[in-house]
């Protein structure tokens, strides 16, 4: 057993050598094959593999709808399985703010904006034309940059006259005559008038029967049955009386004038009418009705009593308004505001009156704001001898002010943005160009332009919206024609093997 273990293990010692021998120098083979390889490659200059790339750089393609699909080679979408489309990708890094399409026409879908070419045709997906889209500096002419999100459109005459397109020239002309705002009739209410008793007694005859009723002044009003009155005209009569026999018995005449003046004022204290004193002094019978008149000529707006009703001491059955003359209370808002100065001329136009107009003067303008619409209260006083002005009608208030020459537009040529006001000036050849333009003062015809519109330019006033869409269609089209329709793959990051993955 021992010999046949020895005649065994001697064999196997020379084996295990032969194997280490053969490790070590297949190890140091490819080291030197690694080495050389490597200097090889250094010596020509870069990575094999880059000529791949740069033929990947030259030739892609892509997926309309998945533009995250892109091969190297034609064929069909995994995801959606459309044709891919063939796109020129970017060749290098291109300088910041440059545009791989400078200087280039570019032709681009409006419904697929990743079908991008560099000449005229139809859209592989859709068939629509392709719109030619410019940068921003191209579209403009190369003059002043547009509004942000605008871009120059061309449009053909016919298509001008299909959407009712019409320019007008800014002129010079009077610009801040005036300004517009609205207005609301009011009552004057420095006009209006509380009749009240000051004795408490009971209606006998009510003559202002209804509200609305138009009242002179002098007209009766009411007649009443007071006792505390009666007493009154009985104290009046007894001083009369007294007077007379104070007289006659020679040296009292002052005590008696003193008497029948005291009994006298009580009377006028209570609105008694002086016809009636008079009529008391004359006949010396007191009597049991008095008749109250109007104390001034309007319109009765309030009538509290009826016949046989009870008053007592303070209470107010009617009110009278007069309209011979109104208020105007217009809303002003703070930047209008140093527009009015009291006693500035003012007009008022209605629809109750086309083609008429009511004048008037500036009279308040109210020291604060309503918190609520941030405008303030200038008050206009109209005269209304005829009464057709009446309270709650609203109308257009116009003020009138110094005005100045400037340059002039239609009002319906601004398109306001909110941040900014814009109007598309016509450059002739059917191109139209949008500008940002400083307004000044204006009305609801025409607006100043302090600046961005010289006198004589053609300016939009119809259409406008419609090329301000297709404007900002342009825009957006020319945004994404300058940068690549295909994004290039970014480089391996740092850190990373170059040559992952080419093994397999």
């Amino acid at each position: 057993m021992n010999t046949e273990n020895g005649n065994t293990s001697a064999p196997s010692r020379p084996r295990r050598s032969f194997g280490t021998r053969a490790l070590v120098l297949a190890m140091v083979a490819s080291a030197a094959l690694a080495g050389g390889g490597s200097w090889l490659l250094a010596s020509r200059g870069g990575d094999p593999h880059a000529h791949e790339g740069g033929a990947a750089a030259k030739e892609q393609w892509q997926c309309p709808m998945h533009p995250s699909v892109v091969q190297d080679h034609p064929g069909d979408c995994p995801i959606c399985g459309m044709k891919l489309v063939e796109v020129a990708a970017a060749t290098g890094p291109a300088p910041q703010g440059a545009s791989p399409a400078e200087g280039k026409a570019q032709w681009q879908c409006p419904m697929h904006p990743s079908i991008v070419q560099d000449h005229p045709g139809d859209c592989p997906i859709c068939g629509m034309k392709l719109v030619e889209v410019k940068g921003a500096d191209e579209a403009s002419g190369g003059g002043t940059p547009p509004p942000g999100g605008l871009s120059a459109v061309t449009i053909d005459p016919a298509r001008q006259q299909l959407i009712g397109l019409k320019v007008a020239h800014a002129e010079k002309g009077t610009v801040g005559g005036s300004w517009r705002t609205s207005g609301r009739v009011a009552i004057d209410e420095t006009r209006v008038h509380h009749v009240n008793v000051k004795f408490s007694g009971f209606m006998e005859h009510v003559h202002g029967d209804f509200i609305g009723r138009l009242v002179k002044k002098g007209e009766p009003l009411f007649s009443i049955y007071s006792p505390e009155l009666l007493a009154a005209q009985e104290e009046y009569l007894l001083a009369l009386r007294t007077q007379k026999t104070l007289a006659e018995a020679g040296g009292m005449d002052a005590d008696g004038d003193a008497l029948v003046a005291a009994a006298r004022r009580k009377l006028e204290l209570w609105d008694v009418p002086r016809s009636e004193i008079a009529r008391l002094e004359r006949t010396g019978r007191p009597t049991r009705t008095i008749t109250f008149y109007s104390p001034a000529t309007g319109v009765l707006t309030k009538k509290d009593v009826v016949p046989g009703m009870r008053v007592n001491a303070g209470d107010m059955p009617f009110e009278i308004v007069d309209l011979s003359r109104v208020w105007v209370l217009a809303d002003a808002y703070e930047s209008d505001l140093r527009h009015v100065k009291i006693g500035g001329p003012a007009t008022l136009a209605l629809k109750a009156f086309p083609n008429r107009s009511f004048e008037g003067r500036v009279a308040f303008i109210d020291p604060l704001l309503d918190p609520k619409t941030r405008t303030a209260k200038v008050r206009v006083e109209v005269p209304n001898p005829k009464g057709e002005l009446k309270p709650e009608m609203f109308g257009e208030v116009v003020f009138k002010g110094t005005s100045r020459e400037g340059v002039r537009i239609p009002a319906d040529a601004v398109i306001n943005s909110g941040t900014q006001s814009v109007v598309f000036v016509a450059l002739g050849g059917g191109k139209f160009e949008p500008r940002e333009v400083q307004l000044g003062d204006g009305d609801s015809e025409f607006v100043e332009v302090v600046s961005g519109v010289a006198a004589g330019e053609g300016v939009v006033t119809r259409a406008n919206f419609l090329i301000d869409s297709e404007s900002r269609l342009r825009a957006s089209l020319a945004a994404l024609a300058s940068g690549s329709p295909a994004p290039a793959k970014a480089p391996a990051e740092a850190g990373a093997d170059p040559h992952a993955g080419h093994g397999r």
